[in-house]
């Protein structure tokens, strides 16, 4: 299997609640695929010469997780609390070397 990252950004529409969050995660564990993440918070980019690039603000959380392919991780979607009231959810392959 592969892992992917889940990315959350703030926009979404509606409300999100602990329970659903709750019921999300219970269903990526009972699924087998869960491995991981956390809410996002304030940071800053950094440079070792210039100014860094621009940071999104509207990251708010991420989760890892595994899955057959792309298609199999957007599956993940169902139920995810940002993607349900209209937000972006970015998923993203995590390469391994």
């Amino acid at each position: 299997m592969k892992e992917f990252i889940l990315l959350m950004h703030g926009d979404s529409e509606g409300a999100e609640t602990d329970d659903a969050w709750a019921r999300y995660i219970a269903s990526l564990k009972a699924r087998g695929g869960f491995v991981g993440g956390s809410s996002i918070g304030a940071g800053a980019g950094f440079r070792k010469t210039g100014p860094a690039g621009p940071l999104s603000d509207s990251l708010t959380g991420f989760i890892t997780l595994r899955a057959n392919d792309l298609a199999d991780a957007r599956q993940c979607l169902e139920g995810n609390p940002v993607f349900e009231c209209g937000g972006t959810v970015e998923i993203r392959e995590l390469i391994k070397d």
